[in-house]
């Protein structure tokens, strides 16, 4: 993987329907590749996971291409209602988190507001035939017409790839759950609420431990949410989580069995000048991911990416605006509630770029050694294989230059909120409202 500044990205596909009318239940909400970025997931607002598998011709073409085929599309989640309160309580997939590979089968977790499920990818190429007590459409045969007795034999059939729920990890969470990671050990993973964080053992569905609780006694007394909430890559007893008040909690849960107290508390000091109405709001973070070493993580806010060090708590080595232009704009973002808009972020598989979204459906890419940046659009005109990105530029007031748009002009109701970097190429996928956009590196 190169350096990221001197990367021309180039369009390879585009996944999901074109036309304008867009159905809720369509809208991507989470987008996640596998451990060798062989299998990309999305969860969309229906409650569906679509699985896309690496082309095998495009991994092993020269240049080689990311293009991916659809593997297997299953509903993971349904739509339900809780009596006791009188809440509909969405289908829509929060997030996707897969297993590390011990088989021939994939597995990956699944949650939306409530319920957690782990899933089973298997594929099946072979079926049996011959047997004695049934026929082949499964009906049981009359023991009285069985004279002989026959060896089953096993057939090639047509490839099936099957979908089933292996285990349902319900009832632990009274808030919206926001997060779900895997621990290092494979065993565990860790689910978060608003509120609280539990940990759960993949084999167990009936009983979890909740590890952080900051719910306060009185709730009027609640000034602050977790947002997010994520394990270290390499030590299991390290984790991370987010809160709305812009800071993040480093726990280790060798101290204690309650992560209250944390080991490290990663904060910015709030620059005074920059004080206003909206400051508590811009500066909750969104989204927290440890680094692929384990060293760094980066944070995102409403304006901004930061990469902190762990062993630096009082503030980030580095911070890259997203969209600065969006300051003097805060007043009608909060009027359409835009400002509330949780942006995700994501790490290249070698830790030297980071990607984030903007508005418009205009994505960021920030290179860490050349301290360069790219502003992408992942746009429908540009849809033809092997299309040169050309970046893009926004401008505040005065005079607009030919290639750029003023920030007028942007819609906010195109976002990029979803984006995943292939584990070891450069190969990222876009979600923008339904559609799963592919990008990789022109070679």
């Amino acid at each position: 993987m190169a350096g990221n500044g001197d990367i021309q990205w180039c369009f390879s596909q585009v996944k999901g329907t074109l036309e304008d009318d867009v159905t809720e239940a369509d809208i991507i909400s989470c987008v996640e590749f596998n451990h060798d970025g062989d299998l990309l997931a999305t969860g969309d607002k229906g409650g569906r996971v679509v699985i896309f598998q690496r082309d095998p011709i495009s991994k092993n073409s020269i240049p080689r291409r990311g293009e991916y085929n659809v593997y297997s599309t299953f509903q993971s989640h349904e739509p339900e209602f809780d009596y006791l309160k009188s809440l509909e309580i969405e289908e829509k997939i929060n997030k996707i988190r897969w297993l590390k590979r011990k088989n021939p089968a994939h597995f990956l977790l699944s949650t939306n507001d409530k319920t957690i499920k782990l899933w089973k990818v298997s594929e099946r190429d072979k079926r049996v035939e011959g047997y004695n007590t049934k026929e082949e459409n499964g009906t049981i045969r009359d023991p009285a017409c069985i004279t002989s007795l026959r060896v089953p034999t096993i057939k090639p059939m047509e490839l099936m790839v099957e979908a089933s729920p292996r285990r349902i990890f319900a009832n632990a969470h009274t808030y919206h759950i926001n997060s779900i990671s895997v621990n290092s050990d494979q065993e565990t993973y860790l689910s978060a609420d608003d509120l609280r964080i539990n940990l759960w053992h993949l084999e167990i569905t009936d009983q979890s431990f909740n590890i952080v609780d900051i719910k306060p006694t009185n709730m009027e007394e609640l000034t602050e949410v977790i947002t997010a909430a994520e394990f270290h890559p390499a030590e299991c007893n390290v984790l991370v989580y987010s809160s709305s008040k812009g800071t993040i909690r480093l726990c280790d849960m060798r101290s204690a069995a309650l992560c209250d107290q944390h080991s490290k508390l990663f904060e910015e000091p709030e620059d005074p000048t920059n004080r206003s109405f909206f400051s508590e709001i811009i500066s909750s973070i969104s989204d927290v991911k440890l680094s692929n070493s384990g060293r760094y993580m980066i944070s995102r806010d409403y304006l901004s990416v930061k990469v902190w060090d762990l062993q630096m708590e009082t503030k980030p080595i580095e911070c890259y605006p997203v969209h600065e232009y969006l300051r003097s704009k805060l007043c009608s973002l909060y009027e359409n509630d835009c400002i509330f808009d949780k942006f995700e972020c994501c790490w290249s598989g070698n830790d030297s770029a980071i990607m984030t979204g903007s508005y418009n459906n205009f994505f960021r890419v920030f290179d860490r050694s050349t301290k360069r940046d790219l502003t992408l659009e992942a746009a429908r005109d540009i849809a033809k294989p092997k299309t040169l990105l050309k970046p893009r530029k926004v401008c505040t007031g005065g005079k607009r230059k030919k290639d750029e748009i003023s920030v007028d002009c942007l819609d906010f109701n195109k976002k990029i909120l979803h984006t995943a970097w292939h584990p070891s190429e450069n190969v990222v996928a876009v979600a923008a409202t339904n559609n799963l956009f592919l990008f990789q590196d022109k070679l």
